[in-house]
């Protein structure tokens, strides 16, 4: 085998797999058809659960200090804003950060790790068998092959990899196209915002820097022209006026592009031992800007399980868990989208709908769900069957405060950076720590809860997953914590004992 894992397609959620492959020692190669990273960004949102799983890793602070946080975000561009600043995290916000620049913060995190990433590389086909799955590709050199265990499409919507594997991609195309523009435009104040929303048709103009602005138009005119019909300065100039009343001196335009409302998705995300995580896997309008949100989090939810099958010890229903857990929040994303394309509507019977969702909006309780919602922090998985009942199980952890043995603090978030399981007992006398010599992917954890977090009052133990779900919690009132315990480490992260080679003990290197 030339790789363990090669990926097709080199945007922020191949890097990000590759980055979780590489962090759990999976040798890892990305291909990617462009020479450098794209300097156009469709992408300027990175939300809240986003940054978190982010923080995770050690990337947040990276990207805080070239995005701008913004307490807000929006359903359908409605008059009242969705506040992120109450969800229950340290990220409760999002980061308006160009997509190119995400790019490039992940593409240094996954070379810092060792991964080989080849650009002007063009996959030409996949052929997979019992054994691996060969890559035919054309780059610099010429044509070759390389042969890997696994090959995961994250190469867009024309996916190479889904169309190869023969997965359907059921949905529609786009009934209505929209046009957007990264230009000058001299006579707005620095940093302003405007949205207008009319019968002539919908604008909204973000500041990208202080001298570029973000344009997008949905104008009526305009909507049935095909998507591979160039833009020209003179339209988007024209569709401005139309939509809001002025050009604003528009001069500089950096970059045009059109964008529809074309919604589909892979019936499955896996075919052997081909895998497909972000646009190959679904596309939809971008409405609230949630489209590379949730393909970096399919990343951050396959890396650890493909690796942990890679290593030897996943259970065999780990790795089929990746389309069950993902498979229901991009439907759950596909839905959304398609609501919100609905209500970008000018007719009086929408606008009048629209008043009434804005009004239901300014309910405190209505937008904590919606917000919760586009921000993606009301993610949550299926309870494992197998493990004693409780509430936490399946749900996203929040960043835990602990204090460690040492009277140390320390964050939860902190902990997982190492991209291992986390053991977190927070009562003792039971299990000792030389039980969990074998699990070099698990780090255990004594310490207290150093600031109260909502349903962690009567936790025993709990086994915090790589991306930040909760496997299990056992309650202090469990009849037999110890063996639970037991039963649960070895449903997750299998048998040490039975493993070939016997593997050594992490070490959290914090006592």
């Amino acid at each position: 085998m030339d790789y363990d894992v090669i990926l097709i397609g080199g945007g922020p959620v191949g890097m990000m797999l590759a980055g979780e492959l590489a962090l759990a020692g999976v040798k890892v190669c990305i291909l990617e058809r462009l020479k450098n990273t794209t300097p156009f960004s469709r992408a300027l949102t990175v939300h809240p659960r986003t940054l978190e799983i982010l923080d995770m890793r050690g990337i947040k602070s990276k990207l805080l200090e070239q995005g701008r946080r913004l307490p807000a975000g929006h359903f359908a561009s409605l008059d009242t804003p969705l506040n992120f600043s109450v969800l229950d995290s340290s990220s409760n916000y999002t980061l308006f950060l160009p997509q190119s620049e995400m790019e490039k913060v992940l593409e240094q995190w996954a070379l810092d790790l060792g991964v080989e990433i080849r650009r002007e590389a063009e996959a030409l086909s996949v052929h997979q068998d019992e054994e691996g799955v060969d890559v035919r590709m054309s780059g610099p050199q010429g044509e070759g092959t390389l042969r890997s265990r696994y090959v995961v499409g994250t190469d867009g919507a024309k996916s190479l990899v889904r169309k190869q594997a023969d997965i359907p991609f059921e949905g529609h195309n786009a009934t209505f196209m929209a046009i957007l523009g990264d230009a000058s435009l001299p006579g707005l104040p620095p940093m302003s915002v405007k949205s207008r929303m009319t019968e002539q048709g919908i604008v909204s103009i973000l500041p990208i820097d202080a001298t570029t602005y973000r344009i997008l138009i949905l104008d009526p005119e305009r909507s049935a022209v095909s998507k591979d019909e160039p833009i020209t300065i003179e339209e988007l100039r024209s569709s401005l006026i139309r939509t809001a009343g002025s050009d604003f001196g528009l001069t500089e335009v950096k970059w045009m592009s059109r964008f529809g409302n074309a919604t589909r998705q892979a019936s499955r995300l896996r075919e052997r031992r081909l895998f497909l995580a972000g646009d190959a896997a679904h596309i939809h309008f971008p409405a609230g800007g949630q489209g590379m949100n949730v393909g970096l989090q399919e990343a951050m939810n396959l890396g650890w399980k493909l690796a942990g099958a890679i290593k030897g010890w996943a259970p065999e229903w780990l790795l089929d868990s990746y389309q069950a857990e993902r498979l229901p929040w991009s439907t759950a994303l596909l839905k959304n989208t398609e609501a919100q394309f609905t209500l970008l509507d000018t007719s009086p019977g929408v606008m009048e709908l629209r008043a009434i969702l804005s009004k239901l909006l300014l309910e405190p309780e209505a937008n904590y769900q919606m917000a919760e919602q586009v921000s993606a922090m009301n993610v949550h998985y299926a309870p494992d069957d197998s493990a004693p009942s409780h509430i936490l199980n399946g749900k996203r952890s929040p960043e835990l405060m602990l204090r460690l043995k040492n009277g140390r603090l320390a964050s939860s978030y902190e902990l997982l950076r190492t991209g291992q399981f986390l053991l977190l007992q927070l009562s003792s006398g039971v299990n000792s720590s030389d039980e969990w010599d074998g699990y070099e992917h698990l780090q255990v954890i004594e310490a207290s809860l150093a600031a109260k977090a909502a349903n962690w009052h009567d936790v025993h133990t709990a086994l915090i997953r790589p991306d930040g779900h909760i496997a299990w919690a056992v309650s202090v009132s469990e009849s037999d914590p110890a063996g639970k315990i037991r039963d649960g480490v070895v449903r997750w992260l299998g048998d040490w004992r039975s493993l070939k080679g016997g593997l050594g003990r992490a070490q959290a290197g914090i006592k």
